[in-house]
């Protein structure tokens, strides 16, 4: 019995360990993109061109939320993972731009085949949008998955804890482990008066 309910537990955990983790993409996502919608929007608006797109950014980073997760799951990008954290940052952002793209061109050959058009048609619907929005979409991506995965690769080098502390708890200079010497000059002066 103990072994059930000790198995119920640790299953439990990893599921509200997984929705937050999935809870935590989205809304990283969901800012990013939902940025640049109001940013197109501004720039549209410019020249009295109406835009009306602003539910796309969200629905874009719930996919994309789940997206990284399979994809996580794949092991996807885990090559360079004992290099210096530029080069696996750097790394994972490419091969989920990749991933995210390849899953965007399923996901409208999909909607052409539910919509009675063929695989044919829902690829060409995709690459209606044009190669500069294709490219525009991979760019802006990729610029958003660098912070993303960079501060997974801290998060798994510091481990999930010291992160969470390091952003959210306030630290003074002994709790840092920081000498004098290497705390920043504002730092060191505060609440002293120069003469």
């Amino acid at each position: 019995m103990n072994e059930a309910n000790t198995k119920r537990t640790g299953w439990k955990s990893k599921a509200i360990h997984e929705m937050a983790e999935y809870y935590i993409m989205f809304m990283y996502l969901a800012v990013f993109f939902g940025s640049f919608e109001w940013y197109r929007r501004l720039i549209l608006a410019e020249y009295q061109i109406s835009y009306l797109h602003y539910g796309a950014g969200v629905i874009k980073a719930l996919i994309l939320a789940k997206v990284i997760m399979v994809g996580q799951t794949l092991h996807l990008g885990r090559r360079f993972e004992d290099h210096s954290l530029i080069l696996p940052t750097v790394y994972k952002a490419v091969v989920f731009t990749i991933f995210v793209g390849l899953f965007d061109i399923v996901e409208d050959t999909t909607i052409g085949l539910l919509h009675g058009k063929g695989i044919a048609a829902g690829f060409d619907e995709f690459m209606s949008a044009g190669w500069y929005e294709l490219l525009s979409r991979c760019l802006v991506t990729f610029v958003a998955f660098i912070p993303f995965f960079a501060f997974g690769e801290l998060k798994r080098v510091l481990g999930e804890d010291t992160l969470g502390k390091l952003f959210f708890r306030r630290r003074s200079a002994a709790e840092s482990g920081l000498t004098k010497d290497e705390m920043p000059q504002n730092r060191v002066n505060e609440g002293h008066d120069d003469v």
